[in-house]
């Protein structure tokens, strides 16, 4: 070894323990920022907020009555271990053609597994095999052992898949060789970037982790997305009504509006040029107006289901049906907004109001007697620390996106924690990320009547919900429907969709089944060519399933199918309207109320 290679390995040295050190001081930081906010929030006053206990004590029962399986499970697993370790020990002696064994419940790798490492390094490939057939055994015999109620069943496989996941070996330092190269190459300074990452992160939580999942400064609301030409002509206190500009010279005679969710924002409907459903439909000769919700905090305190039914979807009707001088106009609502619009139309319905022309609901669910893994957040007991969480008059919009977060915690939580604080990369800016991080409040009395009847007692598919001091039902609905599910919906399951469209006994129902997930089966335009959407106009069948057996397949998006329906249901052509000709301008969209954001209050 030359002076000049003793000097370089004593400058990389030098190097790798400043970095360490900075390490050190980082953490310290992070720590302290922690416990401070511990200490502000003081002790937790429930140590079970999920009231996970009595889905924990089920499975122990389950387990307990049927010590056979239990047992014939752990030896299959020890026998598959057995032959693990063999594979791999054979591996590290050097046996060219040794191949791990194909392995009983093995949980598929996975993304989490690229490095070319997990697969050629003897060492880390039995630590990724063994992790697999660690998690899927430990997530099958949850789902299999014994008999148990199928709501704690699904709790406790909910909590099982997330603890497993956290688990991964990818998820530490040490056991992760894609971190290990970097933190060699790089002499710490991946860790150093990452530290101050989630310091960062903590601050802007404010003690909480906020971790980001893409760059949060690479786009901007009006700027980079919302950016279609429209302006707000009606607000008040819990929403703003947009109306959008013209693109065509003559327009259907009835407009269409759209009542979005308000636990997340509209703009996923506009999200950009070339996504953008609110242009596409606006290129088709709609007149479109758009709810944007207001992003609630103690004013909003006193909101209730009513109000946002009174002031909320009744009070943008009456605006968009007073500033196109029409008797009628048609509806589109996507989601918790969709869960929204079905009370409106069964009251609608049930007072032979004729203000809405026809109905359309994207991935919306209205029958919650099995709601998806969303429900597992539900029960009575979860319902009381909701509301102990909603003392300020509403849920802060940290705690639901926490939630979701947890739904897809490998692709939403540890795939980047590994990617921005251990490996220090920047999340890749992608603006579908920056609308889901753009996360919204949500009033707690409304927030509670939800979860209560709809998602905990099922009230409305029931026959037990009362509304505006009226008694509906499902069966309520009246006129035409276009009913949307996706495929691949894990936050509105299709088969919950669709028992929902088949209680809809008083409408005229097309139910459409698309392609993909609840945000890429919806914002699909036609000119991406990609996924593809069922119809069948018989809903006699009462599994989904079986639609589906009888249902014609369509290449591409179901937007087409939509605008076909929709423009039959909208009347003549009538000169293009500008917006804001009868109610005045406000100001330009998308105006003041989407662009408040809870992590900069």
């Amino acid at each position: 070894m030359t002076a000049e290679d003793d000097r370089t390995l004593v400058e990389q040295s030098a190097e790798m323990a400043a970095n360490m050190t900075e390490v050190m001081e980082t953490s310290q930081k992070i720590w302290a920022k922690f416990l401070e906010k511990q200490a502000e929030d003081g002790l937790p006053r429930n140590p079970d907020p999920l009231n996970t206990f009595p889905a924990w004590m089920a499975l122990g029962k389950a387990m307990a009555d049927n010590p056979k399986q239990v047992a014939d499970a752990t030896l299959d697993f020890w026998a598959a271990q057995t032959a693990l370790w063999q594979a791999a020990t054979l591996k590290w002696l050097g046996a060219r053609d040794a191949e791990m064994p194909e392995l009983p419940h093995r949980a598929p790798a996975g993304k989490r597994f690229q490095h070319k490492d997990w697969s050629e390094n003897a060492l880390f490939d039995y630590l990724k095999e063994s992790y697999l057939l660690t998690s899927g055994w430990i997530n099958h015999t949850v789902h299999t052992v014994g008999e148990m109620d199928p709501r704690e069943r699904k709790k406790a496989e909910f909590y099982t898949r997330n603890f497993v996941e956290a688990m991964n070996p990818a998820n530490f330092f040490a056991l992760n060789p894609e971190v290990l190269e970097a933190t060699a190459e790089q002499r710490g300074a991946n860790l150093v970037r990452g530290l101050k990452m989630m310091l960062a992160d903590l601050e802007r939580g404010k003690g909480q982790l906020l971790i980001r999942q893409t760059d949060m400064d690479a786009f901007e609301v009006g700027r980079d997305m919302a950016v279609s030409e429209g302006a707000v002509i009606f607000e008040n206190d819990i929403l703003q009504l947009i109306q959008y500009a013209p693109a065509t010279e003559q327009v259907h005679a009835k407009p269409l509006l759209f009542i979005p969710p308000w636990i997340n924002k509209y703009y996923v409907l506009d999200l950009n040029q070339k996504k953008s459903m609110v242009r596409w439909l606006v290129g088709q000769g709609h007149t479109v107006f758009m709810i944007s919700w207001v992003n609630p905090d103690e004013r909003q305190r006193d909101e209730t289901w009513d109000s946002y039914l009174t002031k909320g979807a009744i009070a943008a009707i009456d605006a968009a049906l007073k500033e196109t001088g029409q008797k009628s106009l048609n509806i589109a609502s996507y989601c918790i907004g969709g869960t929204l619009a079905g009370t409106l139309m069964a009251y609608f319905g049930k007072t032979k109001d004729k203000r809405v022309a026809s109905a359309t609901f994207f991935t919306a669910q209205l029958d919650f007697s099995d709601a998806g893994e969303l429900q597992v957040f539900v029960d009575d007991e979860t319902i009381r620390a909701v509301d102990a969480e909603m003392e300020k008059g509403y849920l802060p919009a940290q705690k639901m996106a926490a939630a979701f977060n947890m739904l897809r915690s490998n692709d939403l939580i540890w795939s980047y924690v590994v990617n921005n604080y251990l490996l220090g990369k920047d999340p890749f800016p992608f603006d579908l990320l920056y609308w889901n991080a753009d996360s919204t409040s949500m009033p707690a009395k409304v927030h509670h009547f939800y979860l209560d009847h709809f998602y905990d007692d099922n009230d409305f598919a029931e026959g037990r919900l009362s509304v505006l001091d009226t008694p509906v039902t499902l069966a309520d609905i009246r006129g035409p429907v276009y009913h949307v599910a996706t495929k691949e919906d894990h936050i509105a399951p299709a088969d919950s969709v669709y028992r929902g469209a088949r209680r809809m006994t008083g409408a005229d129902v097309r139910f459409v089944l698309s392609g993909s997930g609840h945000i890429a089966g919806v914002v699909n335009p036609p000119a991406a060519q990609k996924y593809q959407f069922w119809t069948n106009d018989d809903l006699s069948s009462d599994e989904l399933s079986r639609w589906m057996a009888e249902a014609e397949e369509h290449p591409g998006s179901w937007w087409t199918d939509w605008d076909a329906w929709l423009a039959a249901r909208s009347g003549r052509k009538v000169p293009a309207r500008q917006p804001g000709a009868v109610h005045g301008v406000i100001e330009p969209a998308p105006g003041r109320y989407v662009k408040v954001r809870f992590d900069q209050r």
